[in-house]
């Protein structure tokens, strides 16, 4: 195979690994089809979907969260609730159990790139089509395969996007390829929780499981993946852990300080194929979003998507504190000690950006949530992302056989 027949084989597989994320526009069925076409019926259920708001209702909201960040936490109780974050959240899930959030059964809706191939819900695998994907009926769900390599290029052992990739990428840096292969055996003895899979996932925050139990019953008849999840409240990772569905085959619950960039995963950086971030950014004081962000782009493989849904600006949420609970801009503490912050679209577009990674969804979420017996209307505002890692991100880092796992 020559370098041009190389360079084609290589932007044949980024074509086939985008494809599956093309998703800038938003989709009817991930964020909701109830749509409201007459007034007279809004209470007729208890959620509309894609509510478009008029320019007297973003004013009044406008004014209202002017009106309550007019009076700010003092400094000495904002270093307070900064200094001692992970005890309020600790205290929340001593007093609420795993009973406060439901489960989120959505997310496999809103979010199938969670699943690996050939996983995919109904909505997902009617909506894309798959000629260009090879399925090997003696797996558990459908791989890409690598073009073929030239001779003495050692091929990809477990299929798996990041590692096709990488490949390419080992084909055109003209490195000694005997080398390469003897720095990827001794990688590969490097052994950490969920090193067999070929499919590595990873929530972050996941409270008591809500998010952890759903995806692990999805993945249950996959057992070449392996789901990770952390908190930084211990008693949150308990709660998961004490759950009758954990199974430390296929999951490892941990606590971690994502804030704490000095502080390492148990696992190497780049072998995420996933990475799911639902409300917990917001939770995090705004100076530091930045770091955790780029450190979680550090631990996704080339292909790999981080998966954001959060709170957006002048949610419901945010017009009702009251003043003395702002922290600062468009950030409150509530009552308990934890903390909210509301994003802007722009906002997350420049902060994902900013690491490295590829906008493929950047949504504002507005819904229309009714109580009927009440007759009260209250506007819902979330934003969901879709980023993922360019298949070109390795650093030229020529001594990372696995990308982020040295050979030491």
């Amino acid at each position: 195979m020559n370098a041009v027949q190389i360079l084609l084989a290589s932007r044949l597989m980024k074509r086939r690994i985008l494809i599956r994320f093309q998703s800038n526009d938003r989709p009817t069925v991930p964020l909701g089809s109830r749509i409201l076409t007459d007034p007279a019926k809004v209470y007729e259920h208890n959620m509309w979907d894609h509510i478009e708001w008029t320019e007297e209702e973003e004013a009044i909201a406008r004014e209202k969260t002017t009106e309550n960040s007019s009076v700010k936490v003092q400094l000495e109780d904002q270093v307070k609730y900064e200094s001692q974050a992970s005890k309020y959240w600790n205290n929340f899930y001593k007093t609420h159990k795993n009973k406060f959030f439901k489960d989120r059964n959505w997310l496999l809706r809103e979010f199938p790139e969670i699943l690996p191939f050939g996983l995919q819900t109904k909505e997902e695998k009617g909506k894309l089509s798959w000629d260009h994907v090879k399925t090997n009926a003696t797996d558990s769900f459908s791989k890409i395969h690598c073009p073929a390599l030239p001779k003495g290029v050692e091929s990809c052992k477990n299929d798996s996007v990041g590692d096709c990739a990488y490949s390419q990428s080992e084909i055109s840096s003209g490195d000694n390829q005997h080398t390469k292969k003897k720095r990827r055996e001794a990688a590969k003895t490097q052994l950490f929780p969920g090193s067999h899979a070929t499919f590595r996932i990873l929530e972050v925050g996941c409270g008591a499981g809500n998010s952890v139990f759903p995806i692990l019953n999805a993945l249950k008849n996959a057992p070449e993946t392996f789901l990770y999840c952390c908190d930084f409240a211990s008693g949150a990772v308990e709660l998961v852990k004490s759950h009758s569905a954990y199974s430390p085959a296929q999951c490892s619950a941990f606590v971690h300080d994502v804030c704490d960039d000095g502080l390492s995963y148990p696992f190497p950086d780049g072998i995420l194929d996933v990475i799911l971030l639902v409300f917990v950014l917001s939770s995090i004081h705004p100076d530091r979003m930045q770091g955790v962000v780029n450190r979680l782009s550090k631990l996704l493989r080339p292909g790999g998507m981080l998966l954001f849904r959060d709170h957006g600006r002048y949610d419901l949420t945010q017009l009702r504190f009251k003043k003395g609970c702002c922290l600062s801009e468009n950030f409150y503490v509530r009552g308990d000690g934890t903390r909210a912050y509301f994003f802007t679209k722009g906002e997350v577009h420049d902060m994902f950006h900013q690491a490295g990674l590829d906008e493929k969804q950047n949504l504002i979420d507005r819904r229309l949530q009714v109580n009927r017996k009440e007759k009260v209307r209250m506007h819902r505002v979330w934003i969901q992302g879709k980023f993922q890692k360019p298949l070109h991100s390795f650093h030229n880092d020529s001594d990372d056989l696995i990308p982020g796992v040295s050979a030491g």
